[in-house]
């Protein structure tokens, strides 16, 4: 993912561009495998667990996303609020965003996002708004979930679009990586 300036805000983008000058590698593309089927939710997620362990090392909040679409990664995204000084800037935002401008379309009606730990509310109105046919995650968030932890946003009688959920795949280790993130910046803090 690149980065460029449009006025004074930073726009995650991707290259349109060949899958080795995209960086696609094997694991990028997946085939045989059903968007449907458990084995390929635990794939995806372990790519978007690679981004979670790119905000670690950055000294983020280790939440990573990526959306799929044909079996392909169109977007990937980790938490990147501290670094850009953004509060918008959640991995499922900037996953949603490179989508986006990876098909060059703001609707990503087919797609499927996976990420590590259960969307904000900011975040679930991005998926509905982005018409994400489904969201995969791995840890609950029960305090601050958008997507039936603390509130359901992504499904209801008054919405125009309904976003099927799969939680807790993968969950003890998405939820690994925050506990040790967490532990590890209060024993900064001593």
């Amino acid at each position: 993912m690149n980065f460029h300036m449009d006025g004074s805000r930073p726009i995650p983008t991707i290259q349109q561009a060949n899958d080795k000058e995209l960086g696609v590698d094997m694991d990028d593309k997946i085939q045989g495998f059903s968007l449907l089927s458990n084995d390929s939710h635990k794939h995806w997620m372990e790519q978007a667990f690679r981004e979670a362990e790119k905000a670690f090392a950055a000294k983020e909040v280790p939440v990573g996303a990526v959306v799929v679409l044909n079996n392909q990664i169109i977007g990937r995204g980790y938490n990147q609020r501290e670094t850009l000084k953004d509060p918008t800037a959640h991995a499922e935002i900037l996953a949603i965003t490179a989508a986006a401008n990876h098909i060059e379309d703001w609707r990503l009606k087919d797609a499927t996002l996976y990420v590590t730990l259960e969307p904000c509310p900011m975040c679930a109105g991005a998926i509905l708004n982005a018409r994400i046919q489904r969201v995969v995650f791995g840890a609950d968030d029960l305090e601050h979930g958008g997507c039936g932890g603390s509130v359901q946003l992504c499904s209801g009688k008054f919405l125009n679009h309904k976003v099927e959920i799969i939680g807790g795949i993968l969950e003890r280790k998405c939820q690994g990586i925050l506990t040790s993130f967490f532990a590890e910046s209060r024993q900064i803090k001593k």
